[in-house]
């Protein structure tokens, strides 16, 4: 049965199952059909493609790295509107990409994954959604992305507000702003799009802040029709500007790698938020504490000027509760509100928004118990014990000065590989052995100590206890380098013995195929 099976079917076998239509999913299936892979099926548990960019459609929208490096590689786009697109033109372009590719009949839509473990005795991971679907597949590519589940706050009496709640992620645009008392928490990524946007609309916005963000003027200019047009007659000015646009993004990580150049932007940056804004107290208020790049900069040129207006107030006191009416900071002041817009980002610990999800893998392996301390992998893609399966912006993969698609692509070719290798060694199963995944985490651990992450400051690529998980610490070329290979001495590939029974029921065992040695061992998986 291939993964075009009919909807009454409860049991679909594939050979790859991918979860995730955003951006790092579809990268996948585009590529696997490329290299002639096309029994694949993507899970996505809401209704629509596009991810990130589906969700987050508030007032202001748009993206952070530059419009020609924000796309693939492979299906490059000659007429972005500006040099940082905004939301909906990046979901048009994900549109666009799935249409040309024929990739919707390839999804299945509205269909959380709920389940997902690695069955020992065929070798192939059983997939269960909370649509009732059950997906057997020999490779399993997690796609979700760290970015979508919302982060809601436990603020004492929010659930009691009779007034209106948002989350930036869940924007209701039927929801009228205009002459409203509005609260917004949190001054992350989302929080300085949408503010500027608003406050000329509402009535009063409150601006809670715990800890202000270092931002950045962003190039605001548009395409030119002629610049346009030079672009698709001329493929290779395309590519040369995104290259140009690449390097420029590569240079931004020398001040992050030595504190002492990010001292010099300080300074460059205090001087900008001076002159931005009219009030020293709340220059103050709005200037870090912290060394430059330790949380992802942000880019701007709306945000520090919004705090002139008279009907914008930054509120800096602790919250304390909230009442029917509106919110209490721990100084004992009241604030009445219509409309509270949580400005308060997502969960980026797999740990915590993977909670209720039960992923099993082999020799009774279970990602919450192997992952206690902080999630771990090696090269952000595969996990010990966890066989077949890939990880996409997986931990240590994350970036804060490139695009995060660049390093997408780079992670579907590694798989794509280690698919093949599975297949030319006859096995049933590749896993990454555990002293390769402890000796990159080495590498990380050590690569990370000087720069500025390590500065002490608190951020969304830390755990709870503080430890970085989330980040890249080096060039992007070097992981571009470094998973053009699969280095076969860091994997055991397996070969199961086992059958499935009656479609439901499992049985046998696994013989591992690296234990054997050399030629001799090739010359029995190949007899198999």
């Amino acid at each position: 049965m291939n993964a075009q099976a009919t909807p009454s079917t409860n049991v679909r076998h594939v050979e790859v199952a991918i979860a995730g239509a955003g951006f790092g999913g579809l990268a996948m299936a585009i590529q696997l059909q490329k290299h002639g892979m096309n029994d694949y099926l993507i899970l996505e548990k809401k209704g629509e493609v596009g991810g990130a960019w589906r969700d987050n459609h508030y007032p202001g929208a748009a993206c952070d790295v530059q419009s020609h490096m924000y796309s693939f590689s492979f299906e490059t786009k000659s007429d972005w509107s500006k040099r940082y697109a905004p939301w909906h033109e990046i979901q048009q372009y994900i549109l666009d990409t799935v249409k040309k590719y024929r990739l919707r009949e390839k999804i299945l839509f509205n269909q959380e994954v709920d389940s997902a473990v690695f069955n020992e005795g065929i070798g192939k991971w059983v997939i269960k959604t909370m649509g009732g679907e059950t997906i057997i597949a020999r490779h399993w590519v997690l796609a979700s992305g760290p970015l979508h589940v919302p982060a809601i706050p436990e603020i004492k009496g929010l659930d009691q507000f009779k007034g209106k709640v948002m989350h930036s992620a869940e924007w209701d645009h039927r929801y009228p702003l205009k002459g409203k008392k509005v609260a917004s928490i949190g001054t992350g990524g989302s929080a300085i799009q949408y503010v500027p946007e608003i406050a000329p609309d509402v009535a009063q916005l409150h601006v809670f802040q715990r800890t202000p963000a270092w931002v950045i003027p962003r190039d605001e200019r548009s395409y030119s029709a002629f610049r346009k047009w030079t672009f698709k007659a001329l493929p290779f000015t395309r590519t040369l500007h995104r290259w140009r646009c690449y390097w420029t993004n590569e240079s931004r990580l020398w001040p992050i790698l030595n504190p002492w150049m990010a001292s010099i932007g300080e300074g460059l940056l205090k001087k900008f938020i001076s002159y931005q804004v009219k009030d020293p107290a709340l220059v103050k208020k709005l200037t870090p504490d912290y060394t430059l790049g330790c949380k992802r900069i942000l880019i701007s040129n709306k945000w520090y000027p919004t705090f002139n207006r008279k009907n914008v107030e930054l509120v800096t006191d602790e919250l304390s509760h909230f009442t029917e009416n509106g919110i209490v900071t721990k100084d004992g002041k009241e604030r009445k509100l219509d409309c509270v817009i949580l400005g308060t980002g997502f969960i980026v610990d797999p740990r915590i928004y993977m909670k209720s999800f039960e992923l099993r893998g082999r020799n009774g392996h279970e990602v919450h118990s192997d992952w206690a301390k902080s999630p771990t992998s090696y090269l952000g893609i595969t996990t010990a014990n966890y066989p077949n399966m890939y990880m996409l912006v997986g931990p240590h993969t994350g970036l804060g000065h490139n695009s995060i698609i660049f390093m997408i692509e780079a992670q579907v070719d590694y798989i794509i590989k280690c698919i093949d290798l599975v297949k030319q060694k006859g096995a049933d199963y590749i896993d990454v052995k555990p002293e390769a995944m402890t000796r990159f985490l080495g590498e990380m651990t050590d690569a990370l100590k000087g720069t500025v992450w390590s500065s002490g400051c608190k951020s969304w690529y830390q755990t709870a206890d503080g430890i970085n998980f989330a980040i890249w610490p080096k060039s992007t070329w070097r992981y571009w380098l470094q998973t053009r290979h699969v280095n076969e001495a860091d994997y055991v590939f397996g070969k199961c013995t086992g059958k499935l029974a009656g479609g439901q029921s499992f049985s046998g065992g696994v013989s591992p195929i690296g234990a054997l040695a050399g030629d001799q061992a090739m010359a029995r998986v190949a007899q198999r």
